[in-house]
């Protein structure tokens, strides 16, 4: 009978937010560099999701889009710190 001597460790497996909610990091990196845009997202986020920016759609999980469009802020500050709040419930 074969027997083994090494040792076994369990490593917890975590995501980084960066990875999984890239699609916001690129939704927010929009917002900023155009005015346009981010007057889009901020009054009609449905829309400005579906448009994307220049001609690329945003990598959004639709709970991540949901989350956007709930969201009714009035700057981009605003919308900001709501998502922050929400996603480190």
């Amino acid at each position: 009978m074969l027997t083994s001597t090494a040792l076994t460790e369990t490593v917890p497996l975590t995501m980084d937010p960066a990875i999984v909610h890239a699609g916001l990091s690129s939704l927010f990196a929009a917002a900023v560099v155009s005015r346009s845009f981010c007057q889009m997202l901020l009054c009609d986020p449905e829309q400005a999701i579906k448009q994307g920016y220049m001609g690329k759609r945003f990598a959004l999980s639709p709970e991540d889009a949901s989350l956007i469009v709930s969201i009714n802020a009035q700057s981009l500050p605003d919308l900001a710190q709501q998502v922050v709040q929400t996603l480190s419930r």
